[in-house]
């Protein structure tokens, strides 16, 4: 199996959302966002699979030296040799996947947070700077795209928190902020019960409103001359706004059972958002 392939299979059987936005991509493209996507999958998992956190350190910090030896010419990982490959097409800047890293080590050491404020850094690590990664795969000629991009990863994130709330809270990690729960009365072992009380509804209501106010900002920011550039990333924002909306139809139900999308409703999606801004440029 060559990095390419690893890295495909790597995205296909995680079964995300983020494979459907890559199907209409130009091959290098995908080549590129697929390795992108793979390298998100590989560290995020570290943190999910491993019960010693001293473990989990200690492969992320090999991930780090990895990070090193994949500027200098020498990966050795398939999915850092995949991202050798891309970088020869496109710029993807150090700093970020170095970030993306810190923000993984940041759920071995934080498991909750005060304010939203505090929680913004966590989610600029984790999907922000993804965004700003992926937004040179794509291509823009606009600097507020970049602003779409951050935006948009950050407005991805907070759907995955209100999608995985109980998950996470089983797993004794609240991504929900403290003064936001005290604020609609709910508490911390409220978010493991397998019914939605009214305050948790109120709650979550709360943060489906704040995730939306994310996506309108970020959409605003992209120009109509960088929109087809975007499509991936325009058909991420389609399929993640259509399980907020499916959430929201099930009265925030989240504790009850895991709301998503199935395979063929999010081809769906994709394929339309595709031909929407295929139409559009021809225009």
């Amino acid at each position: 199996m060559n990095p390419e392939q690893y890295c495909q299979q790597k995205a296909a059987s995680s079964g995300s959302s983020f494979y459907y936005s890559f199907l209409f991509l130009p091959a290098e493209k995908r080549k590129a966002i697929t390795a992108l996507y793979a390298f998100c999958r590989e560290v995020d998992d570290i943190v999910d699979d491993c019960v010693d956190p001293g473990i989990a350190e200690t492969k992320l910090n090999w991930w780090r030296e990895e990070i090193n030896a994949l500027y200098q010419g020498e990966a050795k990982h398939p999915v850092t040799q995949a991202l050798h490959q891309s970088m020869q097409h496109f710029d993807l800047h150090r700093e970020y996947l170095e970030e993306i890293i810190d923000g993984m080590q940041m759920d071995l050491h934080i498991n909750r947070y005060k304010s939203f404020k505090d929680l913004q850094l966590y989610c600029h690590r984790v999907a922000g700077v993804v965004g700003l990664l992926a937004v040179e795969i794509f291509g823009y000629k606009e600097r507020d795209t970049l602003k779409f991009a951050e935006g948009l990863g950050l407005a991805l994130q907070l759907t995955n928190i209100i999608r995985d709330v109980r998950e996470d809270a089983s797993r004794d990690r609240i991504y929900i902020p403290l003064d936001e729960l005290q604020r609609f009365n709910v508490k911390e072992s409220d978010l493991q019960l397998p019914t939605t009380t009214e305050p948790v509804r109120a709650l979550l209501e709360f943060q489906t409103q704040r995730a939306q106010q994310y996506y309108h900002t970020a959409l605003s920011s992209l120009a109509a001359s960088d929109r087809y550039n975007q499509v991936s990333s325009l058909i991420m924002a389609a399929i993640y706004q259509a399980l907020l909306t499916e959430i929201t139809k099930d009265k925030y139900q989240v504790l009850e059972h895991r709301i998503k999308l199935t395979p063929v409703r999010k081809l769906w999606i994709a394929w339309k958002t595709y031909r929407i801004e295929k139409k559009m440029r021809k225009k």
